[in-house]
């Protein structure tokens, strides 16, 4: 039974490696509000691109903000589609252990 366990717990995390590796793969879009700067990032959070306005270049402070604003909403989004991402893959692996129910 032991082996078993830890079998499955081995399998769990096989799978969330796997799902951590996929999260590569998956980008994130974030606009700004007036859609002057745009970024993109991995669920990981690994920035890939940023898109500024010519318009935006004028203004040092302004385009701090933009950029500032725009990648926070940016990373909460990745964040949020990540945690849930290993979430769902760590508790669909999880063997049933008798005392343990209360983490489900």
């Amino acid at each position: 039974m032991f082996g078993d366990m830890m079998g499955k717990l081995k399998e769990a995390q096989e799978k969330v490696e796997a799902t951590k590796k996929r999260m590569d793969t998956v980008m994130v879009d974030e606009k700004s509000s007036d859609g002057l700067l745009k970024v993109t990032l991995t669920a990981n959070r690994e920035l890939k691109s940023i898109d500024i306005d010519d318009s935006l270049l004028d203004d040092k402070e302004q385009l701090e903000d933009y950029l500032i604003i725009t990648m926070n909403k940016a990373i909460k989004k990745a964040t949020e589609i990540n945690e849930a991402e290993i979430a769902a893959v760590a508790k669909e692996g999880m063997p049933n252990i008798p005392g343990l129910d209360m983490f489900k």
